[in-house]
């Protein structure tokens, strides 16, 4: 159990990253106490001045303990303090790993908190906060204490840099934290019209978006020991998550009148989308490089990275040779099969790749190494000495047009695999005795009409004052910009005609019925296409059952609260069922992005919902400690705990299936209704409401 000051403790080093371990915190009202040896050398002569600056006036001094053994941290040199840090870049991966290890492998809580602060004073700012969270989410006594969201650790990453220098001159000038203006961030700063990419800006620069990619790879890291690692179904959640994002990108390109991607298959030819990020990097107070139109790959020869495009192609080349014969050979010469149940797993981990990868050395790092190729591309021998672009960082590469473009051709080697598989069978599809008998969704409001929703602009706030280093005290807030919808909810009678209770698993999908010109689409360009809404238990008594869920309650999303919550001791609940749902919870699609846009006309969707059968869904959990944050279980799985749905990710899109149309698919299976909603866009901004 953590102590006041452990907590405080573990608070305090997500705070100003780059700051020294030993200034002030929490407003200057705490500060850690450092052993002598923990001082590095650019302050070992000036200590006796920094402690009798920092330690006057403050309400709490934490001491922190002696080590008896520093840990060798000579291996990070490579990676400087003000260097980009890159979770695609190898060196950088086998480097964090170690770093988890040494935090992972601290005796107790207490040692573990001066093991971090050593090493914080030591390393890259953005490598130690990496493997800082991930040793808190991972270990047995932090890993129910809360994450700080990474826009708040990094807010560059994330915000226009004009808008700090409001923020900062804010906090100085105005001392009262009540009475700081929100400094506004504005909507379109990375492009004009004149691009029609930038009609994209509002889901690519999102700050939720960015913030759940950064949050999914630090609840699954690829290298690192088994514990933090090897995790159920990991590889088929890589490529499903991923699979989402695709589709999701691809939707909304249809509600801003654009075709979807052209997937980036041919590395060879020059990539059209240029992108100009306008961020900086905080290690090095530099801009992140753009990258311009029609810019071209070539070879990656790099301090820290080489790479030849050549290996892209063979390692796609061997990875496709190994779907289309059904099987892949692991590194003693054993054939492994792509079945149905496990194939997709074992080529996530391919794909990705990660240390589970059953033949790194033959099938490469494709995923890695095209984000390493194209993140490099404007300065690919470092003759400039420029760092990696947007495409480099998990927490900006979302940003970039070509994330889609690469992503989609990942996506489309996995639906290679998914494609050579049979059908869905009636049998897996059929669940005897259940009717659906009414399907319909409704805005919670008494005047709205059913099946038809609606999205709109609103104005929300992110602090940005745990990342202003060497800046003021006090909360410093910009305003931001995003898509929302008013709530909604499904309700669903289903009738069990059996004379016993029967359990069930709903699962709710939203399709595009047209593309961007109004060509109807077929059931398997829907397939690819269908956006998970929703996944949750129901208990079907016999005769009628009534389902009502709401749009909040989604398996997929996290509230803008998780999102975007500051992480401060005040604002823990005390309520112990809240406080458990507060642990742990940035992993999550940000609920503000559930839908898609729409169009001011109104959008034609078909809305699926299917209820199968809970006897081929479960999972027999060995942990049987309550869940946390399991309500974004589809792309982020449960902590400590195996996926959630025995089913393939994605069921019952996720294969090709028996029928031609959505409409046939729905008359044929009972369990199933399909009905026409339409997403009316209101181009209007709104205010959050607090």
């Amino acid at each position: 159990m953590s102590t006041p000051n452990n907590k405080k403790a573990l608070e305090l080093l997500f705070e100003r990253p780059l700051e020294p371990v030993f200034t002030a915190r929490d407003d200057g009202k705490v500060v850690f106490v450092l052993p002598d040896s923990f001082y590095n050398e650019q302050y070992a002569d000036v200590k006796e001045d920094i402690q009798s600056r920092f330690t006057e006036d403050v309400d709490l001094k934490i001491p922190l303990r002696e080590l008896a053994k520093k840990p060798d941290l000579s291996f990070t040199k490579p990676l400087g303090k003000r260097r980009q840090f890159s979770l695609f870049n190898s060196l950088h991966r086998s480097i964090a790993a170690r770093v988890i290890d040494i935090l992972m492998n601290a005796e107790n809580e207490e040692l573990f908190i001066a093991t971090c602060a050593y090493v914080k004073e030591r390393v890259n700012p953005f490598l130690f906060q990496y493997c800082y969270a991930v040793a808190v989410q991972h270990r047995t006594d932090t890993k129910n204490f809360e994450i700080k969201p990474i826009a708040e650790t990094f807010p560059q990453n994330f915000v226009e840099p004009a808008v700090f220098i409001d923020a900062r001159a804010e906090g100085e000038l105005v001392r009262n934290t009540g009475n700081r203006r929100h400094i506004d961030i504005p909507r379109n700063y990375t492009a004009s019209d004149r691009e029609e990419e930038q009609r994209m800006s509002y889901f690519r620069e999102d700050i939720g978006v960015n913030s759940h990619h950064w949050h999914w790879h630090l609840v699954y890291p690829g290298y690192g020991s088994d514990e933090i690692v090897k995790k159920d179904r990991r590889g088929e959640l890589f490529y499903y998550m991923h699979h989402q994002i695709i589709a999701r990108y691809n939707v909304e390109r249809f509600c801003n009148g654009l075709a979807k991607i052209k997937i980036l298959n041919n590395i060879r030819e020059p990539i059209a989308e240029g992108y100009f990020p306008k961020i900086i990097s905080s290690l090095n107070n530099r801009t992140y490089p753009a990258r311009s139109a029609n810019s071209r790959l070539h070879d990656i020869d790099r301090e820290d990275a080489k790479l030849e495009i050549a290996d892209l192609e063979r390692w796609t080349n061997r990875i496709i040779q190994a779907i289309d014969q059904g099987f892949v050979t692991d590194t003693k010469g054993n054939n492994i099969p792509l079945d149905p149940k496990k194939g997709i797993d074992i080529l996530g981990d391919i794909i990705e790749s990660t240390q589970l990868s059953v033949n790194p050395q033959f099938y490469g790092s494709l995923h890695n190494e095209g984000h390493n190729a194209i993140s490099n591309c404007h300065d690919p021998d470092s003759r400039f000495l420029e760092d990696f672009g947007v495409m480099g960082d998990v927490t900006t590469a979302m940003r970039d047009p070509v994330f889609y473009r690469w992503h989609g051709f990942i996506d489309s080697i996995f639906n290679r695999h998914k494609e050579l598989l049979s059908p869905y069978e009636d049998a897996n599809l059929a669940f005897q005795g259940i009717h659906v008998s009414k399907f319909e969704v409704r805005i919670q409001s008494l005047k709205a009409s059913p099946n038809t929703l609606l999205t709109y602009m609103e104005k929300s706030d992110v602090d940005l004052a745990a990342g202003l280093d060497f800046g003021p005290k006090g909360n410093v807030y910009a305003t931001f910009t995003h898509l929302q919808h008013a709530p909604f909810e499904y309700v669903i009678n289903v009738n069990n005609v059996d004379d016993a209770p029967k359990l069930g698993t709903c699962r709710i999908f939203i399709c595009p019925k047209s593309d961007e010109r109004g060509t109807l689409l077929t059931l398997n360009e829907q397939r690819l296409l269908a956006i998970e809404l929703d996944r949750f238990t129901v208990n079907l008594v016999p005769g009628p059952n009534n389902i009502r869920q709401s749009s909040n309650k989604s398996s997929v999303t996290i509230p803008y609260e998780r999102s975007f919550r500051k992480v401060g001791t005040k604002d823990v609940p005390t309520d112990e069922q809240r406080r458990a749902e507060f642990r742990f919870c940035g992993c999550g699609w940000p609920e503000h992005l559930l839908l898609p846009k729409g169009k001011p006309e109104g959008m034609a969707f078909d809305l699926f919902v299917m209820i199968s059968d809970y006897t081929g869904d479960a999972v027999q959990q060995t942990n049987e400690q309550p869940d946390v944050c399991g309500d974004s279980s589809s792309f982020c799985g449960l902590k400590d705990k195996l996926y959630p749905d025995n089913r393939s990710m994605g069921f019952p899109f996720d294969r090709r299936l028996p029928e031609k149309t959505l409409n046939d698919l729905t008359n044929k299976f009972p369990n199933m209704s399909m009905i026409d909603v339409v997403i009316r866009y209101n181009d209007v901004i709104v205010d959050r409401k607090a």
